[in-house]
């Protein structure tokens, strides 16, 4: 008999079905992404506009920030959405639509974490060379590269899983359309697909999650070299991206580099690295960064004070 797709829409449980917890949820959320989008909207205007903040340090970072909005954007505004107006219903399209979009941002973050670990260790290991090595043009054609492996990554998740025969039922237990959740839905036997799912997502992760752990080992062997105030910059900013690198690349590998099953910390793992991360991200790289935060002094301060003159 041929399967065919029954569903054109699915039933998002999210969360929490108890409509008090939601509705605090929704105030908590909402303000998580406001804190998101302003924290690092504001990074990208300040690298954009300050002239002290020029290197490809903070190029990438401004990258790795307009990332962080576009894939809060992705995900948080439907279930803030879902939470204010009752509404967890998400048609088949838009599903796909946002497993594709999060899957994207979030494949070209992971690269692009490595690149900037790859930026870091130039700047350490080899600082004579480095605006040699790094020009402007490599910079461009890593920052390519990144959104390039990101968009590959995507295509393969949803090629995977968009012409699979959904039978029914269409409840996902779950708060967004990701790749596990929705296979648990399929009507067919799909041991051999998550296996290539976790190859895809799974392997991804922890292949450059181990290259980021090698390249920080270099850097850290490398810092004996450089004086005290070198150590500890070069200290205060590797000590930046790696929280960055744990907070996102832990719950990532958890949730993919594994066969696919769901379990009920999922949806608890994936509102850490959907929502918190990018929320953190601005505060981790700001915080302890004396440049980003008097470039934002420097530049936000005058226009503050100019605008209450």
């Amino acid at each position: 008999m041929e399967h065919r797709n029954n569903v054109t829409y699915f039933v998002l449980l999210g969360l929490t079905q108890n409509p008090k917890v939601q509705k605090v949820l929704f105030v908590m959320f909402l303000l998580f992404y406001i804190l998101t989008m302003v924290g690092n909207l504001l990074i990208v205007m300040t690298i954009t506009f300050s002239k002290t903040l020029g290197s490809p340090m903070y190029f990438f970072l401004a990258s790795l920030s307009f990332m962080d909005a576009i894939y809060s954007t992705v995900i948080s505004p439907q279930m803030i959405f879902h939470w204010f107006f009752r509404e967890n219903i998400i048609s088949f399209k838009n599903c796909m639509t946002q497993l594709f979009t999060g899957h994207f941002f979030a494949g070209a973050e992971v690269f692009l974490l490595l690149v900037m670990a790859y930026d870091r260790y130039v700047a350490i290991c080899k600082p004579l060379h480095y605006l040699v090595i790094m020009r402007p043009w490599v910079c461009v054609v890593l920052l390519v590269v990144s959104w390039v492996g990101g968009f590959l990554h995507s295509v393969i998740q949803l090629g995977t899983i968009y012409g699979l025969p959904f039978c029914g039922p269409n409840v996902i237990d779950h708060f967004i359309c990701d790749m596990y959740p929705l296979l648990k839905l399929v009507c067919i036997d799909t041991y051999v697909i998550g296996l290539l799912v976790m190859a895809n997502g799974g392997l991804i992760c922890t292949t450059v999650f181990l290259l980021l752990l090698v390249s920080y080992a270099v850097i850290f062997h490398s810092l004996k070299n450089l004086n005290q105030e070198g150590r500890r910059k070069a200290l205060s900013t590797c000590g930046s991206h790696i929280t960055v690198i744990v907070l996102f690349f832990v719950p990532c590998i958890f949730m993919y580099a594994r066969p696919a099953k769901t379990f009920p910390i999922d949806k608890s793992l994936s509102v850490f690295y959907t929502v918190i991360t990018p929320m953190l991200n601005p505060f981790i790289y700001t915080l302890r960064n004396s440049e980003m935060t008097n470039a934002m002094k420097k530049l936000w301060g005058g226009k503050v004070i100019s605008a209450s003159k």
